[in-house]
């Protein structure tokens, strides 16, 4: 009768020792499967982070090449913008990878994960972000000095521009001379009256003609010795007081009866003088 109750006693505890063994390798496997995903997850955040800046790496090789063509194309106007946007995205770019960098740095220090192979990443990484440092540095210089060059060409474009108005200005002032010389030279003037209104306008003085400098000159007919070379002086008596050469003009009468001055040879006929002086009735 003792047997049974003490073959139930043992096996209770049997089943309580197994139970016992079971909580604890289920604990243990759930243990060993935080830390997995813990793991995991930091595995995960840290090759997201490398993406990250292999992404930055290349999006800044990208923004190098749209400022190469930009550059070789200076006189455009939409280069200079070009230029400066992009050197802006590289400068923000670089400085997020800098920050990511430092971050992986920090992360792996405390990571619960064999950081051997990673920490070898990281540094690949920071050498490449050295190197491309490096590389935006001599950018940056290079776009400098065409800076550089474009304003010294601007200075001298200005310069010649500034000559070239000062050229032509002269070259007007000149022109404007010349015309004024040539038509100084071409002008000559005439009058034809009675002796007594010639005498009157002072013209004629005691039988002399223009000897005296106060004679009307107003009286006179400006005209261009190259263009007007027939005066009609509307008389049938006409007589030339002042001086030029007999064979360099004719003064004959038209159908009217009404003489007519026909200058033949205008340089040699006003070389004596630029008065010509008609005395008519």
């Amino acid at each position: 009768m003792l047997i049974m109750p003490l073959c139930l006693l043992a096996l209770m505890a049997c089943t309580n020792n197994g139970k016992q063994v079971d909580d604890k390798a289920q604990q243990e496997r759930d243990s060993l499967m935080q830390v997995i995903d813990e793991k995991e997850t930091e595995l995960n955040e840290i090759m997201g982070s490398i993406n990250e800046i292999q992404e930055g790496f290349r999006q800044i090789n990208e923004a190098e090449g749209r400022i190469t063509v930009a550059n070789g194309n200076p006189e455009a106007a939409s280069s200079k913008e070009v230029i400066r946007e992009n050197i802006q995205f590289i400068q923000e770019t670089m400085q997020q990878n800098r920050n990511r960098i430092a971050q992986l740095k920090d992360k792996l220090k405390t990571a619960n994960i064999n950081v051997e192979k990673l920490t070898k990443t990281i540094e690949n990484l920071q050498q490449q972000l050295d190197e491309q440092n490096k590389k935006v540095q001599e950018l940056e210089a290079m776009i400098a000095d065409r800076d550089v060059q474009i304003a010294q060409q601007g200075e001298q474009i200005e310069t010649l521009n500034e000559d070239v108005s000062n050229l032509s200005a002269e070259n007007a002032q000149k022109q404007e001379t010349i015309q004024k010389q040539d038509k100084d030279l071409n002008t000559a003037w005439f009058v034809f009256g009675t002796k007594a209104e010639l005498k009157e306008q002072k013209i004629l003085q005691s039988g002399d003609v223009l000897k005296s400098s106060n004679f009307n000159r107003d009286y006179f007919t400006k005209i261009d010795i190259r263009v007007d070379k027939e005066i009609k002086l509307y008389s049938k008596s006409a007589k030339v007081l002042t001086s030029h050469p007999a064979n360099t003009y004719t003064l004959a009468k038209d159908a009217k009866g009404q003489y007519v001055l026909r200058i033949t040879n205008p340089t040699q006929f006003w070389s004596a003088s630029k008065y010509l002086v008609i005395q008519v009735k």
